[in-house]
């Protein structure tokens, strides 16, 4: 289907054409015409990340969270990135098997893979969100692949990054030394029915008490499977919102920079691969005793001498 059609249903309120333009900015498919047309309709939505190890219950407390916003007379849509298939590229989980309460309420849930990207998030999830925001819902929660230590991309992507632990994650120090824990403006302790919560959440509580950030993260305690917890937990979203909107343009001026930049990398290796031969140049250049340095030098010097 012609792109201009897309997106004329897509202003229409059309869910199929939201669907199908998706799948165009997932595959860079004419995206520069997507959001010449739409990217002036974003800027409207508060974007939730929900991070975390695996196992954590993310995708269950997601689904109950979505419920609950829905319920605040909120329009919630959820985006979970999935981890890839090494063969083919696609989603290994599906997310939306453990959001049944979501999509009994009629909250839109997209899962995309995150395509062997680092950082826990594909490549094209800001330009997703930035289509699930155009369309007019105005709470997005994005829900990460879950692999530990690199998922910090969310940051970039989120107004509020929720972190969700769980008790038998060990002890609250250990837990620190990821790199996930130093990015978490809401801790959410998960499974809070197992033994050895409370002493957790103690320690976490006397980490996060030595912070010298003006926003100390609260820790909320949630029992996702049975709903418990939940409410709690959309109150300090609430809290985190109304903190950040004295700032929220700086810190979504700093979101269009990052976006800027990961496109100009991403076209800027297209146009390599296109014009140069690497594995002959890399073959080449190792007969001749050169570095990776010498031949990243080389093809950076024709670029930027195109560039002139």
């Amino acid at each position: 289907m012609d792109v201009k059609e897309l997106v004329q249903r897509f202003k229409r309120g059309d869910i199929r054409a939201l669907a199908r333009l998706i799948t165009y900015v997932e595959n860079d498919w004419e995206t520069d015409k997507i959001f010449k047309e739409l990217y002036n309709l974003t800027g409207k939505a508060y974007r939730v990340g929900i991070t975390g190890p695996p196992g954590a219950g993310k995708s269950t407390l997601v689904d109950r969270l979505a419920v609950a916003l829905k319920g605040r007379g909120f329009k919630p849509a959820v985006l979970a990135v999935d981890p890839s298939s090494p063969f083919t590229g696609g989603a290994v989980l599906g997310d939306r098997l453990r959001m049944t309460r979501a999509m009994e309420n009629g909250i839109y849930i997209r899962s995309m893979a995150s395509r062997g990207s680092l950082g826990g998030l594909a490549e094209s999830t800001g330009a997703v969100v930035d289509l699930l925001d155009a369309f007019g819902y105005d709470m997005i929660l994005i829900e990460t692949v879950g692999v530990g230590q690199s998922e910090v991309d969310i940051v970039k992507t989120a107004d509020t990054v929720v972190v969700v632990l769980v008790p038998e994650s060990g002890d609250a120090v250990q837990a620190l030394k990821a790199g996930l824990m130093e990015i978490a403006d809401i801790f959410v302790v998960n499974k809070a029915d197992r033994e050895g919560v409370d002493r957790f959440v103690r320690e976490l509580e006397a980490i996060i008490s030595l912070s010298t950030h003006e926003w100390k993260p609260p820790v909320v305690k949630t029992v996702a499977v049975r709903g418990e917890g939940v409410e709690e937990l959309v109150e300090e979203i609430m809290k985190h919102r109304e903190y950040r909107l004295s700032h929220l343009d700086e810190v979504r001026r700093r979101r269009v920079v990052d976006q800027v930049e990961k496109i100009l990398v991403k076209r800027l290796l297209e146009e390599v691969h296109r014009k140069h031969d690497l594995k002959e140049m890399v073959k080449v250049a190792l007969e001749k005793g050169e570095t990776p340095y010498d031949i990243a030098r080389e093809i950076e010097g024709r670029i930027m001498g195109g560039m002139e």
